[in-house]
């Protein structure tokens, strides 16, 4: 898998949700992308992954 430009290890089959967990963030706090599409947060908990996607993980952060 690549998320974020980066060629990462991760098992076929993970959900988003089990994904977000891996990489310690906030499902709150992110919007994911899997081969340039935006996917619904209700659907991370179905969604799965597999080693050929591109997944592009954007953070909100607060600022002023």
């Amino acid at each position: 898998m690549i998320i974020n430009g980066t060629k990462m290890n991760i098992e076929d089959g993970i959900t988003i949700t089990s994904l977000i967990t891996h990489l310690r963030l906030s499902s709150e706090k992110v919007v994911i992308e899997v081969n340039y599409e935006i996917i619904p947060k209700e659907n991370y908990e179905n969604h799965k992954l597999y080693k050929a996607d591109i997944i592009e993980v954007v953070s909100f952060v607060g600022g002023g």
